[in-house]
């Protein structure tokens, strides 16, 4: 019964590494994204010599690893939204009327906010763009909805952003 506690936990902790790992390596972060490969790759290697040696007397260890398996995506994707690394692009449509309003508001928090006229079908439009750190991104929604101004909103993930303002690299 210790065995398959041992396979399960080590696989859930071996999952939810890579995908901090990944995460990691695709914003940049190479360094911590190959520490944290060190160690995913040593508890693999451990996990495997243990599932593999003795599968046909006891096949159920192969459920226990994948078992694990699922529960470590489950956990590393929780952890990654936690953590939120990284930056991201916030874009607020909305009609030139309340743009100049909102980003007043969205300033008074430390955003830097750049404000873009544009064309929507019916009347004019203003597009205001926000860069800021992923954890801040509830934060930023909750203020544009807050203001109850009829807004689109749309977030991208962004890499690398150089200079501006309220975010340092």
């Amino acid at each position: 019964m210790i065995t398959y506690l041992l396979i399960f936990v080590a696989k859930i902790l071996e999952v939810s590494l890579m995908t901090l790992r990944t995460v990691l390596i695709t914003r940049g972060e190479k360094v911590y994204g190959s520490i944290i490969g060190f160690f995913e790759v040593s508890i693999w290697l451990y996990l495997v010599s243990k599932v593999l040696v003795g599968i046909d007397e006891d096949p159920i260890r192969m459920v226990v690893y994948a078992l694990g398996f699922a529960c470590g995506n489950y956990l590393g994707s929780i952890l990654e939204e936690k953590l939120a690394l990284g930056l991201l692009t916030i874009s607020v449509i909305v009609s030139e009327a309340d743009g100049d309003t909102l980003a007043e508001k969205l300033r008074e928090y430390n955003l830097g906010v750049t404000k873009i006229k544009a064309e929507g079908i019916n009347e004019n439009r203003t597009i205001l763009m926000v860069h800021a750190k992923r954890r801040r991104k509830n934060e930023i929604i909750k203020l544009v909805e807050e203001t109850h101004v009829n807004a689109v909103i749309s977030i991208t993930d962004t890499k690398t952003i150089y200079g501006g303002y309220g975010i340092r690299k």
